[in-house]
């Protein structure tokens, strides 16, 4: 059998795009009165949802442009929300104790589900939008998990406490949760970092410090982990950390010390982009520092951002972090927009070859050529893996060398 001979291309100028991560955010034309709490984004980041703490819910279809008030209904205290990949499936969590809603078509109708009146803050989703797992903030509670799509929820073994935020794995079967306060301790006291590895059927604590933990975001294969908070007293523990094992270990990371209550955290697909927003309620920053810190390196090294010094609330990212989109309490909701740079796999099979790379931000197609000057399209269509979020292309093995690249049309 002849092996495969192929050739990844990666354009130069592409690469660059990495180095201006998100350093500069605008603020849409989504109305600015009112507490913006939750924020979710399809894989591609053109699908948006975002909830108002007032009693609205939002969407948008075009990456944040414009926003349209969705038919949810009103009066709820609505918290936390969740997309699936494809932006069709969304799941919204009432704080007032009103339960958790689910939409199957982007927002444009909205069904109660059937859990507890319990304050639920927080909800995350598998990429397919069927497993979803949820969690209660103020007056604690249990973790409970759905396997269809929010009709029907069941309580998991995780001990009732003051939750703040749930991450789970593309899959839904790798999950992460964060405490704001235990049964020991009061809330706003300080907690632990709960994970699980299958579905929420079990629990685990690992060494992660105890802290006033706010936010927790998974890569797609729930391997890659990041963890912000509240630092209990100053110099003592600061507010991001992050895991390469699902969770087993954490390490801190080397951000500035005024990042002392951060609110919300993102993460791409692959883990290798991080944004994290620091909640800062007078408006007020120390020189050269920022309320929004951003990294391209799975959180070894952070970059200030071009953003206003405000009460950030939530953040949400596209899966090959390129698209973020952030909401503020009472100051509109923001977006930044980077030059995507997919990096192209290439997978050889005793019969197939297979190329992959992450949803893109901006369109991308897949082009093949024998000689480096004549570029042809592939027409294989891109089929969609749900666990790692990547667009894969098989083919069959040629009898001579090709090359690939990612063009946008």
């Amino acid at each position: 059998m002849k092996a495969v001979k192929t050739l990844l291309l990666v354009s130069a100028m592409l690469m660059l795009a990495d180095f201006a991560f998100a350093q500069t955010w605008t603020q849409t034309s989504a109305p600015s009165n009112g507490g913006w709490y939750g924020i979710a984004s399809s894989a591609d980041g053109t699908k948006l949802v975002a909830v108002n703490v007032s009693g609205s819910i939002y969407t948008s279809t075009n990456s944040g442009a414009t926003w349209t008030p969705s038919s949810a209904p009103t009066g709820k205290q609505w918290q936390g929300v969740a997309s699936s990949a494809d932006g069709t499936k969304f799941v919204a969590a009432d704080a007032n104790g009103n339960g958790i809603f689910s939409s199957t078509n982007s927002g444009l109708t909205w069904i109660s589900n059937s859990v507890p009146s319990q304050y639920w803050w927080f909800v995350a989703s598998s990429a397919d939008g069927t497993n979803l797992v949820a969690v209660t903030g103020i007056g604690g509670g249990p973790i409970y998990t759905s396997t269809n799509s929010g009709r029907s929820w069941n309580k998991t073994s995780a001990p009732s406490n003051y939750w703040s935020s749930v991450a789970s794995s593309a899959d839904g079967t790798k999950l992460a949760a964060v405490q704001l306060g235990d049964n020991n301790y009061p809330i706003n006291f300080g907690g632990f970092i709960y994970t699980s590895t299958n579905s929420g059927t079990t629990w685990q604590t690992n060494d992660a410090p105890f802290q006033i933990w706010e936010s927790i975001a998974s890569s797609a294969d729930g391997t890659k982990l990041i963890a912000g908070g509240r630092a209990i007293g100053f110099n003592t523990v600061y507010g991001i950390y992050t895991s390469t094992n699902s969770g087993a270990t954490w390490i801190s990371n080397s951000v500035s010390k005024y990042i002392f209550d951060v609110s919300s955290v993102a993460i791409s697909a692959d883990g290798g982009k991080m944004v994290a927003v620091n909640f800062v309620p007078n408006g007020v920053l120390p020189p050269g520092f920022s309320s929004i810190y951003t990294s391209t390196d799975s959180g070894f090294t952070w970059q200030t951002n071009n953003a206003p010094a405000t009460n950030w609330q939530a953040v949400a990212s596209s899966a090959d972090g390129s698209k973020l989109v952030a909401v503020t309490w009472g100051g509109g909701i923001w977006i930044s927009q980077t030059t995507p740079s997919p990096k192209l796999n290439l997978t050889p099979f005793a019969t197939n070859l297979t190329l992959a790379w992450t949803i893109p931000s901006t369109n991308f197609g897949l082009q093949q050529s024998a000689d480096l000057t004549s570029w042809a399209d592939v027409t294989n269509p891109p089929v969609l893996n749900l666990t790692n979020l990547q667009n894969q292309v098989t083919l069959a093995p040629s009898n001579s060398s090709r090359f690939y690249r990612l063009k946008t049309p």
